[in-house]
């Protein structure tokens, strides 16, 4: 059987814990009562004792009379059933005595390396001074009359017996993880240095398990690969079982490190199945957290409120109320991170309500006009997604100053892929009647061109929708048309994803109704053949109904009607009439009498 030195004198124990720092620089930290100055570990300390003989034989007396764990746990349970007060309390502890026993009977028998001495070490330690307390506070309660009261000899045995149970429970935990016999495996030091962090969070005292996050935090800062690596060794639920049972300023701490976790997309699951007992808790801080509560709060509910179930929960939990007020009040960097969580949250229509409710657009335009650059276009983008396909929502958004938030983010934002959120904002609100002619009177035509050829897909699709939006009349059309719009579609029509050909092509089914967009559009060399590219039916996923217009439009041209046929565009249509497309046969019918018509016409 291994031996495992609980330590011989001071230069053996340093030695040790270099060693141990070396191999674990990141949990060194958590051993805060390494050399403490009270009598027992001194006792400890000049005393040489193996875990593996903990029960087997009593340890060498020192000069003072001190003994083995097992022999003072024996002591305690033949002395307890002569107690004479507080009977029942004792009858409690003599059972813990045993369970503790029994315990660290396990793991003097598990232990097998040096790491896992380090682990055993705190909990001993701990273990014997409560020991000693225990043995104090039975000698006072050996006759009916309690030198120290009542009331504080009742807490000092209730004291004891928590400490007792906690003992138990931490053993119980050490030997359970497998780490004191190795049976879980590691293969790197930042999977030991995991899975200790892990292990020191479950046991100890709180000094000592908020020495634990701090260390797990620095760790996590590190690299992502950390974070993969203590979610593997489970971590999560360790740390939402940790929010149940500590103060204020620890539970913010642990909100960081759920941050982080939450940070890195492969773990973000892991948090989302906790549920409710984590959501709770994290709106808990929300309400009544630091500003850094707050912030932490906030990064990790964005992952969170991805869920529609646990969005909803947000709602129903006055989660909304609790972020619109960081929106108004809070630090930059946590009113940007609560409009994020507001942003997913608005995506679910079952929760519009709740922003109705909350008075939530005057917040989000007030934020999307000078808030920093992020909480802009999380604002922006909550509303965007509020305002969809909900007129009461968009006209709320106009009345309470919308445009010219709009038009003032538009202006600021260099960087194409923030303006996207702007870009769909506007596309939403251009959908209702009374919306478009505030949208055209104020110059948001003119700043679709530019778009339309940026370098994002998504941008260029929101624009594209927009501009069928705003195209509903003839005066819109046409300024449309002038503003340059029409060489841009032309471009996207032959991009690589449907949505963005689609997009184009019923754009250019609107704007083409007006006759001098049709003579902007026969410039093109390459317009009509992208259109009728998209007559095939091999082409998937593409709504064919607005090329089909697009090209009725266009073949009242003669030019562009021989181009048409020319392309191959009856043999597509034929298709496309027995697949039943809209306006597919009205379209073969009208070229194959030109075709007739071409007949009669030669010489």
């Amino acid at each position: 059987m291994h031996e495992i030195l609980l330590g011989v004198d001071e230069e053996s124990v340093n030695n040790e814990k270099e060693t141990h720092a070396l191999t674990y620089p990141s949990c060194i930290s958590l051993f805060p009562n390494w050399h403490k100055a009270s009598s027992i570990t001194s006792q400890l300390i000049h005393t040489s004792l193996s875990l593996s003989t903990l029960t087997a034989s009593p340890m060498p007396l020192h000069n003072d009379g001190d003994c083995t764990l097992t022999e003072l746990i024996s002591s305690l349970l033949d002395r307890i059933p002569k107690l004479l007060s507080f009977k029942s309390k004792w009858s409690s502890i003599r059972v813990k005595l045993a369970d503790l026993n029994t315990h660290l009977s396990d793991i003097a028998a598990s232990s097998s390396s040096s790491s896992s001495n380090q682990l055993a070490l705190d909990l001993l330690l701990s273990a014997r001074e409560t020991l000693h307390d225990a043995a104090s506070v039975a000698a006072r309660c050996e006759g009916p009359d309690l030198s120290d009261g009542k009331l504080k000899t009742q807490s000092d045995v209730d004291s004891i017996t928590a400490r007792l149970d906690r003992h138990a429970k931490d053993a119980e935990v050490l030997i359970r993880s497998g780490l004191l016999n190795e049976i879980v495996s590691v293969s790197s030091k930042k999977e030991a240095a995991a899975r200790n962090l892990v292990i020191r969070l479950q046991i100890g005292e709180p000094e000592s398990k908020n020495s634990a996050i701090e260390s797990l935090l620095e760790l996590l800062q590190e690299d992502d690969k950390n974070v993969m690596i203590s979610v593997a060794q489970g971590v999560v639920p360790v740390l939402v079982r940790l929010l149940d049972s500590c103060s204020l300023s620890v539970k913010e701490k642990v909100v960081a490190v759920i941050s982080r976790i939450s940070s890195v997309e492969s773990s973000k699951h892991v948090l989302i199945a906790e549920g409710l007992s984590l959501l709770n808790h994290l709106l808990r801080v929300l309400e009544s957290g630091s500003g850094f509560g707050k912030d932490k709060a906030c990064v990790a509910l964005q992952a969170l409120s991805l869920s529609k179930e646990n969005a909803r929960a947000i709602g129903c939990r006055g989660g909304i109320s609790s972020l619109l007020e960081i929106c108004q009040a809070g630090t930059p960097g946590s009113q940007a991170f609560a409009a994020g969580v507001l942003r997913n949250l608005a995506s679910f229509g079952e929760i519009k309500e709740n922003f109705v409710e909350e008075n939530a657009v005057f917040v989000l335009v007030s934020l999307g006009s000078s808030g920093t650059a992020l909480a802009r276009e999380n604002a922006l983008g909550c509303l965007a997604s509020l305002a969809s396909r909900d007129e009461d929502m968009m006209m709320l958004i106009v009345r309470e100053g919308g445009i010219k938030c709009l038009k003032s983010f538009w202006d600021s934002v260099s960087d194409a892929k923030s303006l996207e959120v702007g870009v769909v904002l506007l596309k939403n609100l251009a959908l209702c009647p009374i919306v478009r002619d505030v949208v055209t009177s104020e110059g948001f035509i003119p700043r679709l061109v530019p778009v339309l050829s940026c370098g994002v897909l998504g941008v260029r699709i929101a624009a594209a929708e927009a501009v069928s939006s705003l195209a509903f009349s003839s005066k819109s059309r046409k300024e449309i048309g002038e503003s340059g719009c029409i060489g841009a579609l032309i471009d996207m029509l032959d991009g690589k994803a449907m949505e963005e050909k689609e997009a184009a092509s019923k754009a250019l089914s609107t704007l083409l109704v007006c006759t001098s967009n049709r003579k902007i559009f026969k410039k093109s060399d390459k317009g009509v053949l992208s259109l009728v590219r998209l007559l095939d039916p091999k082409i998937a996923k593409l709504d064919k109904r607005y090329t089909v217009s697009a090209l009725e439009l266009l073949v009242t041209s003669k030019k562009c009607r021989k181009q048409v046929v020319a392309a191959d565009a009856c043999l597509h249509l034929q298709k496309l009439v027995e697949m039943d497309v809209e306006g597919a046969k009205k379209l073969a019918e009208n070229l194959a009498r030109s075709k007739i018509w071409g007949v009669f016409a030669r010489p």
